[in-house]
C-alpha cells in the first residue's frame, strides 16, 4: 500500500466521518434542547473513527493502549472547559457586555490549551508505563464523573432553539472538526501518543456546538446544555478505556461497536435518565411549592 493511499484510509477518512458528526451535533442540540441534544450530541461519535485509525497505525497493542488512556483526561479537561462556559459569561458580563462570545471563547480554550501543554510536559518529564497510564485515564474519568454530577446539582434552562443554525456555521464546524480528527492521525504517524490522545478530544466539537447556538438561539440554549453534555461527554472516556482492553483481542469492527454499544448503555442512557428524573423531580416540587 502506497503512502497516500495509507494516509487517505488512516487519516482522510476518519476526519471526513469527524467532519459529518460535527454538522449532526449541532442539529441535535439545536432540534432537542439542551438536557437531551447535549446527551446525544456527546455519545461517541469522533472517537470511533479516530481510534480505529490509531489502532491501525499502531503496530504495537501498548502504543495504542496508552492513547486511550490519555483521552479521559482530555474529557476530564473537556468538562472543565464546558464549565467555564457557564462560568465566564456570567464574571465577564459584570465588567463588559460587549464581544461576551468572544471573551468567552478565548479565556476558555486558552485555559484548556494551557493545562494540556502542562499535561503533555508532565507526560515528558515523568514518562508513565502503560499500566500507569490505563490508572490515569481510570483516575480521570472517576473525576469526570464527579465534576459532571456537580454540573449538574442545580438544573439550568435548557430550551429548544427556535432559530435555525446558518448553512455556513455547520459547514465551517464540519471542516474544523475534520481538521481535529486528521490533526491526531497525523500526530499517532509521528509516534506521538498523548498529543494524539489529546489532539482527539480538543473541544472543537463542543466549541463549534457552543458558538453555533449561541449565535442561533442565545446564550440560554448554549448555557443549559453545559451540564448535560459534561456528564454525557463521559460516555467517550469510557469508550476509550473500553477499546484500550477490546481492540487488540477481538476483530476490529466487532470490538468498535460492542465499545460503543457498552458506553452508551452504561453512561449516556443512564446519564439522561438521571437528569429527567431529577428535573422531573424539581419540577414536581416547584408545582407543589
Amino acid at each position: 500500500m502506497s503512502d497516500a493511499v495509507a494516509i487517505m484510509i488512516e487519516v482522510a477518512l476518519p476526519a471526513l466521518i469527524a467532519g459529518a458528526v460535527a454538522i449532526l451535533a449541532t442539529l441535535v442540540v439545536e432540534r432537542f434542547g439542551g438536557v437531551i441534544g447535549g446527551i446525544l450530541s456527546s455519545v461517541p461519535s469522533t472517537i470511533v473513527p479516530a481510534a480505529i485509525g490509531i489502532y491501525a497505525r499502531n503496530t504495537h497493542p501498548d502504543d495504542f493502549r496508552r492513547t486511550m488512556a490519555f483521552i479521559p483526561v482530555g474529557i476530564l479537561l473537556n468538562a472543565g472547559y464546558l464549565v467555564l462556559w457557564r462560568v465566564i459569561p456570567a464574571q465577564v458580563a459584570r465588567r463588559t457586555h460587549s464581544h461576551l462570545l468572544a471573551w468567552t471563547v478565548t479565556l476558555a480554550l486558552g485555559a484548556w490549551i494551557i493545562v494540556a501543554s502542562l499535561i503533555m510536559l508532565l507526560h515528558d518529564a515523568f514518562r508513565p508505563s502503560v499500566h500507569q497510564s490505563v490508572t490515569i485515564g481510570i483516575t480521570a474519568f472517576a473525576a469526570g464523573i464527579a465534576l459532571g454530577f456537580a454540573a449538574n446539582r442545580k438544573p439550568h434552562p435548557a430550551p429548544r432553539g427556535h432559530n435555525r443554525v446558518s448553512t455556513m456555521v455547520l459547514i465551517t464546524r464540519g471542516v474544523v472538526g475534520s481538521i481535529a480528527i486528521a490533526t491526531a492521525m497525523l500526530l499517532s504517524r509521528a509516534g506521538l501518543p498523548v498529543a494524539s490522545g489529546l489532539a482527539t478530544v480538543f473541544p472543537v466539537i463542543f466549541t463549534t456546538i457552543m458558538v453555533a447556538t449561541w449565535l442561533a438561539q442565545g446564550a440560554h440554549v448554549t448555557t443549559g446544555a453545559v451540564g448535560p453534555m459534561t456528564l454525557g461527554t463521559l460516555s467517550v472516556s469510557a469508550y476509550a478505556l473500553l477499546a484500550s482492553l477490546l481492540f487488540p483481542l477481538m476483530p476490529l469492527w466487532i470490538a468498535a461497536l460492542l465499545c460503543w454499544v457498552i458506553a452508551v448503555l452504561t453512561v449516556s442512557i443512564p446519564a439522561f435518565l438521571f437528569l429527567r428524573h431529577r428535573r422531573q423531580r424539581l419540577a414536581h416540587r416547584s408545582a407543589n411549592a
